[in-house]
């Protein structure tokens, strides 16, 4: 098995990611070969897409969302996902298992708060609820408490929206507009029950979009356990490589490798884009010690800008009264050269979202 070097796995990943050259996709096409994209922050998707695809335009991602082909709802790891429907349909069942420890192990939400109480009724009141009409977690809470006037009415919205597939529906995630998270079911707004696809699908595809990853990767990305079973069914599928740290990885026969010296260009990802969260070791873009001092202090729900394809600065869009631009902070120290490119792809960012707005670098301390 070949041994791959950090700067082997970067570009690897960074070209199945479409983020070594912009692409002529269509959103949904990208969204499909991303197995979804974070979204708890509505616009970010926007911004992911903006970054991946030649002449993006906020309008293509509007439409599908307003012709339901693509909808927002929990989904890997109990968060937020910008999903394709068809994908939503398939997948959403493989993940249930994420759902019931939302529930089930959430000191927040529940353990001894739903211990004892019928899930199956508290779960058919709220999809009762939803079929008079989409529903705020605000308005499941006040619907819900006097049904079961022991129990906390949080609890009780939350296992809703863990237990059903429930979808945000827009105004939600519509560029230029806003609203509080209202909720529907799959089968309400989409006119179809989930069907899990096979797992074996999902496991290749994300190969083919994350690789090349190790079994504990795909875990720490779906938030499922117990996926070495499905890898070794694949495995005369896979090919095989070794980490620099000894750990086997696994990617599609069919993949090629780019060249680990290929340029990559500065880019800028939105809050919480799955390339930095999709595998449990992810030191093939950011520094360990690096990545504990910006979780520590609570900066990564910033976008994170990728030079020579690591993090290098964290970003942020300033929408405050006047005070309108994009706020560019270094997390390293950085070159003329670096600057210069994070600043020159940064003004194209702001000529996507802020148009006329202004670019502030803050250097690293």
């Amino acid at each position: 098995m070949p041994t791959l070097s950090l700067r082997a796995l970067n570009r690897a990943t960074l070209q199945r990611q479409w983020l070594l050259e912009r692409q002529d996709r269509t959103a949904l096409e990208t969204i499909e070969h991303l197995l979804g994209m974070q979204a708890q922050l509505p616009l970010a998707p926007y911004v992911g897409l903006w970054t991946r695809l030649n002449g993006f335009k906020p309008q293509e991602l509007v439409d599908l969302l307003e012709g339901r082909q693509a909808v927002r709802g929990s989904m890997m790891r109990a968060t937020i996902h910008l999903m394709s429907s068809r994908d939503f349909l398939g997948i959403r069942p493989l993940v249930q298992p994420c759902m019931d420890r939302e529930i089930y192990q959430n000191q927040s939400y529940g353990r001894k708060r739903l211990e004892g109480l019928d899930m199956n009724a508290v779960v058919a009141a709220g999809a009762a609820l939803m079929a008079e009409s989409p529903r705020t977690a605000v308005e499941l809470r006040e619907a819900l408490g006097p049904m079961w006037p022991d129990r906390e009415p949080p609890s009780l919205a939350h296992a809703v929206r863990c237990l059903l597939p429930t979808i945000q529906i827009p105004p939600r995630g519509i560029w230029g507009k806003g609203g509080h998270p209202t909720m529907s079911t799959a089968e309400l707004w989409l006119g179809q029950s989930t069907e899990a696809m096979p797992i074996d699908d999902v496991v290749l595809r994300y190969f083919q979009a994350y690789g090349p990853a190790s079994v504990l990767d795909v875990q720490a990305w779906s938030g499922l356990t117990r996926l070495g079973e499905v890898v070794e069914r694949l495995r005369p599928q896979l090919r095989t490589y070794t980490a620099p740290d000894g750990r086997e990885l696994f990617d599609l026969a069919s993949a090629s490798l780019p060249d680990e010296d290929v340029p990559a260009p500065a880019r800028f990802l939105p809050e919480f884009d799955n390339v930095l969260l999709a595998h449990a070791d992810r030191t093939r873009f950011i520094d360990d010690t690096l990545r504990g001092r910006l979780l520590i202090e609570e900066r990564m729900s910033r976008g994170a800008v990728l030079y020579d394809g690591r993090v290098a600065a964290l970003w942020k869009l300033v929408r405050t009264g006047r005070d309108k631009g994009l706020e560019v902070e270094a997390v390293t120290p950085l070159s003329a050269d670096a600057t210069a490119s994070i600043e020159a792809e940064g003004n194209e960012l702001l000529d996507f979202a802020l148009p006329g707005s202004p670019l502030r670098f803050v250097p690293v301390p």
